[in-house]
């Protein structure tokens, strides 16, 4: 029996499911001590929450925020239309797959329309919330620094999203004026999780589509030729986390990228573009080749284009094995991209400690 996934985001009902008792009839509704522990816990496991109620959005919401639980609900739906819209609108504006979201309601009828509408969407009776915590869809194997943030980042998403739907300049100004700055470190212990992480739920932007296991994250970083490097990015809404990781080992020849993969959700940022530039360019200055692994999967066409884009080209007789082919770069000095401050460590000196990259007129 296949193994469900890890729910991803779990879509509330309101009235006698969230709190007791129905807004519109009882008005003073109070949540039950056992549900609130329920919300917190999903939320530090980094499960995200939203709302689909049949209700008046101003007096239900107002009600959330007396509660004290409205901060924890990330694109409530509360209006009288159709359960099942508001559940596919919450999936798609998350854009999860159908499959890692659940909906809890007392309501069966609720339910049966949402599961007739949507079939993937795994539906919980009210009374269940309290066994939620134990069930394995609700428990995720790892729960990083980045997973319990991860409503204040999806939230801070929300906001910079807005801001760029009304910016009126271009596109490049409004990079700018995020103050984006993207920090490049070798790996740490506890970095490890987050690595491995990455490997595997990064499908698009991911350079083999190979996971590393915990296991062997760790074997690599005591191995003095390889380089496990975290990436992470900040701008002034707030931080992204941890969004790129990159394998890199020291050959005689040439730095070898075993795996470029970055979060999805940072494309628009060009942080894949900076970290291709920025391994040109500490390849260069340390007088070495520069190149990479690549197996073309149904999902990462953006990640060939890139390197395309960046000038790799396939090395003749280099099939690595498992439809793995190694691309070839000649590396030249780059310059840091104008939006975007990288502060990074020097992979061609014996330095500590992370420099800015800066222009060069070289």
């Amino acid at each position: 029996m296949t193994q469900q996934p890890t729910v991803k985001c779990l879509v509330w009902d309101l009235d006698n499911t969230l709190w007791q008792g129905t807004l519109l009839e009882d008005g003073d509704v109070d949540v039950p001590t056992a549900v609130r522990e329920v919300v917190r816990e999903l939320d530090a496991r980094g499960i995200l929450q939203s709302v689909a109620s049949r209700n008046d959005h101003d007096h239900a919401w107002e009600r959330l925020e007396k509660l004290g639980l409205a901060e924890f609900f990330v694109l409530p739906q509360i209006n009288w239309g159709p359960k099942s819209a508001s559940v596919r609108a919450i999936a798609d504006q998350l854009n999860f797959a159908l499959k890692t979201i659940a909906f809890v309601d007392d309501q069966p009828a609720e339910r049966a329309e949402v599961s007739h509408h949507l079939p993937e969407v795994r539906c919980y009776r009210a009374e269940e919330v309290p066994e939620l915590l134990s069930r394995p869809e609700f428990t995720p194997t790892m729960v990083t620094a980045d997973a319990r943030n991860r409503r204040l980042m999806y939230q801070a998403g929300f906001q910079r999203n807005t801001e760029r739907s009304e910016h009126t300049g271009t596109d490049e100004e409004f990079l700018r004026s995020l103050g984006l700055e993207l920090n490049i470190h070798r790996a740490s212990e506890e970095d490890i999780a987050r690595v491995e992480e990455l490997t595997l739920r990064t499908s698009q932007m991911n350079a083999t589509g190979v996971h590393y296991s915990d296991e062997a994250l760790r074997a690599l970083l005591s191995d003095q030729r390889h380089e496990v490097l975290v990436a992470s990015l900040t701008d002034r809404f707030g931080p992204h986390g941890a969004v790129g990781v990159i394998l890199l080992e020291r050959l005689t020849e040439a730095f070898h990228i075993k795996l470029l993969a970055t979060s999805c959700r940072v494309v628009s940022f060009g942080v894949g573009a900076a970290l291709l530039r920025w391994l040109t360019d500490e390849a260069a200055l340390a007088g070495t080749g520069l190149t990479a692994s690549f197996r073309r999967t149904e999902r990462n066409r953006m990640m060939e284009i890139a390197y395309r884009f960046a000038g790799f080209e396939e090395a003749e007789h280099t099939q690595e094995g498992e439809g793995i082919r190694t691309l070839r770069l000649a590396p030249t000095r780059q310059q840091p991209p104008a939006h975007l401050r990288v502060l990074a460590p020097r992979l061609f000196a014996e330095e500590s400690g992370l420099t800015e990259w800066r222009p060069t007129t070289a």
